[in-house]
Order: structure tokens, then C-alpha cells, then sequence
């Protein structure tokens, strides 16, 4: 069993998928598998995960499910079923991890609570540049590399990127300080597998909008408490178009939420189980065996 399962959902982007799989292999923590939410992609992005398996050695599992319009949620339930690990990360096929965010969300998991982070949005024109290279050697994360990089109005937003500068204990400094309220967010959070058994899964009648933060509402409900490691965690979200978006859906899903919160609801009957009632509302609080065996153990030696 690793001891991490990463859950990287994707959609007919072979492309930016191939660019945040190099960042997988560049982690320094190794001991991890990729279970790869695909909401109906076509053939290229097998083709792509075959190519990257054989290229990185990642253990890399796609599922897939037929295309019928956004159901990143079914297929992310879908994911969380087929992970091995205890504790499970996710994020996105167009987002590029930096070298340790995976060994920081290992160390700094905690039992009782979700990890809420962030990312940094790049510009189009530097998405398409970027290359293997540039990825494994870590380059991409260097300011004056992406100074140098961006001209005018692709310039990124370069207060948001002087974060890349925090070593840990400032960063831990910024988390503590910020007035921004830790979420759910899909591009960059992680939690226990048995707490997002507890509340079943992701809402399968949400569309794009809010859908990552509404679990994080049932996950709170249960008394599983976001823990802020915005500066301390980081992905590049490489750009693209969204034109899977629909407003009468981000109603739909507001709606939704809404009433999670007002009823301080604990599960939702459209997630992982068909079900209205679960047989056990609470999360069963067994310590995980990675918790004390290897919460000291150096990433790097794996």
C-alpha cells in the first residue's frame, strides 16, 4: 500500500497532462501511486498515459468513464474508490506540483483534518513553452526564471509569486496570518480516505462551481476541520479556455450548497453510495498506520 494516492482529474488535455505527470516525477517524496479521474477524454490521453508511464515509472491507474457532458465528480467517486492509499491527494491534469508538495501534505496531514492549499495561474503563452525539462529541473518555480519567461500583459501576478520564496517557517507564519478562509479546493487539497467515505464522496449533481468546496462543507460538519497550508504547498495552473461552463449550473450548484450548509448536512445521497441514510455518520477514527510509522521518516530516502 503506498502511502499516498494522488487523484488527478483530467479532460482531452494530453497535453497539460503530460506536463503536470513530470512534476510527479520530480517529487522528492516517492512513495505514492496516480489514480487519474478521466471524465471521458478520447484516445490521445490514453495514448499520453501509456507514453508517461513508460517514460517516468509512475505508477499511474486511469479511470475512465464515458463522455455525457461534466461529471467530474462521478468520476472523481469513482477514483476515491479505486485509490489504495489511507490518505489521498488531489489535484488537477493542467496543474504542475513543486518538487515537495507532496512530501508537504504528508507532513503536515493531521488526523481530524483536511489541508487546504492554493496555486499559481500562469499565463497562456508560458503553458504552451514549458517543457520536460524545464519541469524536472525545477526551474519552473524559480522567479526570475518566469521573469524571464513573460513579457507585458502575460506578465503573472508577481506578489503572488514572491510566495515561492517562503522557506517553512515563514510560510507556516502566512498560513497562521491570512484572512483567507481554507476550503476544499480541487486543484490543491488533501485529506483521510475513511473521512471522504464518511460524508460519501463528492455530490454527483454538481457541475463545475463550488463542487470541491460543498464536500468541504460536509467534511466540516463532521467535525473534520480545514487546516490553511496555502504557502506551503504549490502547483502552477497552466491556462486554458473553460468552455464547459454553464451558468445555469453554477445556480444549480449554489443552490446545492446552500443547503448543505443551512442544514448542516453531514452526506450527500448522490456520491459514492446511492443512499439516503449512511450506515455510519461519523468517520471511524482508527490512527493510520503511516501516521506514527512514518511521519518522521525522510521523503527523500524513498
Amino acid at each position: 500500500m503506498p502511502a499516498i494516492s494522488v487523484i488527478l482529474s483530467t479532460y482531452n488535455n494530453p497535453q497539460w497532462l503530460e506536463k503536470a505527470l513530470w512534476g510527479y516525477r520530480a517529487q522528492t517524496f516517492r512513495d505514492f501511486e496516480i489514480v487519474i479521474a478521466d471524465d471521458g477524454s478520447g484516445a490521445e490521453t490514453a495514448r499520453c498515459i501509456e507514453r508517461m508511464r513508460a517514460a517516468t515509472g509512475l505508477d499511474l491507474t486511469h479511470q475512465w468513464q464515458p463522455d455525457d457532458g461534466f461529471r467530474k465528480c462521478r468520476i472523481l467517486n469513482q477514483a476515491i474508490q479505486r485509490s489504495s492509499a489511507e490518505y489521498l491527494v488531489f489535484s488537477d491534469g493542467d496543474c504542475i506540483p513543486r518538487d515537495d508538495f507532496l512530501e508537504t501534505h504528508f507532513r503536515l496531514r493531521e488526523w481530524g483534518r483536511f489541508l487546504s492549499a492554493g496555486m499559481l495561474r500562469l499565463p497562456l503563452a508560458l503553458s504552451y513553452a514549458i517543457s520536460p525539462e524545464d519541469i524536472v529541473s525545477g526551474r519552473i518555480f524559480s522567479i526570475p526564471w518566469l521573469r524571464a519567461q513573460c513579457e507585458g500583459e502575460d506578465q503573472p501576478n508577481w506578489a503572488k509569486l514572491n510566495r515561492l520564496r517562503l522557506g517553512p517557517l515563514m510560510s507556516g507564519a502566512f498560513n497562521r496570518g491570512t484572512t483567507t478562509r481554507p476550503t476544499w479546493n480541487g486543484a490543491n487539497a488533501s485529506g483521510w480516505k475513511t473521512d471522504l467515505i464518511a460524508v460519501n464522496g463528492f455530490d454527483q449533481r454538481m457541475e463545475y462551481g463550488g463542487e470541491d468546496c460543498e464536500l468541504g462543507d460536509r467534511l466540516t460538519h463532521i467535525g473534520v476541520l480545514p487546516k490553511q497550508i496555502r504557502y506551503s504547498a504549490y502547483v502552477l495552473h497552466l491556462d486554458h479556455s473553460r468552455g464547459y461552463i454553464r451558468y445555469e449550473a453554477l445556480r444549480r450548484n449554489r443552490e446545492i450548497r446552500d443547503a448543505t450548509i443551512a442544514n448542516q448536512s453531514r452526506w450527500t445521497p448522490h456520491g459514492i453510495i446511492a443512499s439516503q441514510m449512511p450506515l455510519a455518520i461519523d468517520p471511524i477514527k482508527v490512527t493510520p498506520t503511516h501516521l506514527d510509522s512514518r511521519v518522521d521518516e525522510d521523503p527523500a530516502s524513498r
